[in-house]
């Protein structure tokens, strides 16, 4: 993984790319993927719902079984440290289904690029069957 301040769009593009695909594709324990990803102590707030590590790795179960097709496209991303600021759109193919997600991301990374903590905004732009 990269650093943050490297460049933080191709940053966050990568990490959420690199991770889908480890997950979706990979035949890794999703703990071992989770924790390649994330700092033990993560903790995410999507939509105000907490999500720590157990439930992350709960949430990828079904991602993975399911094996979803993604795309992200970042629109634009600042970083600060080891903060970063994002504002993407998150195109989903599940199931049949054709999702469109714009995606308000803030969060803070450890030097290894691993996720620390995350606040995710998210509107559904749209679905298709």
């Amino acid at each position: 993984m990269g650093r943050v301040d490297a460049d933080p769009k191709q940053f966050i593009a990568d990490f959420l790319t690199s991770f889908t695909d480890d997950l979706v594709n990979g035949e890794e324990d999703a703990e071992l993927v989770v924790d390649r990803y994330h700092t033990p102590d993560v903790v995410q707030f999507a939509d105000g719902n907490a999500i720590d590590r157990a439930k992350l790795i709960a949430h990828t179960r079904p991602v993975r079984k399911n094996r979803p097709t993604s795309r992200v496209e970042v629109h634009e991303a600042l970083a600060d440290g080891d903060r970063i600021a994002a504002r993407y759109t998150l195109h989903v193919v599940n199931r049949g289904k054709s999702l469109t997600i714009d995606v308000h991301f803030f969060g803070r990374f450890a030097p290894d690029g691993r996720m620390r903590e995350a606040h995710l905004l998210t509107r559904s732009a749209g679905a298709t069957a």
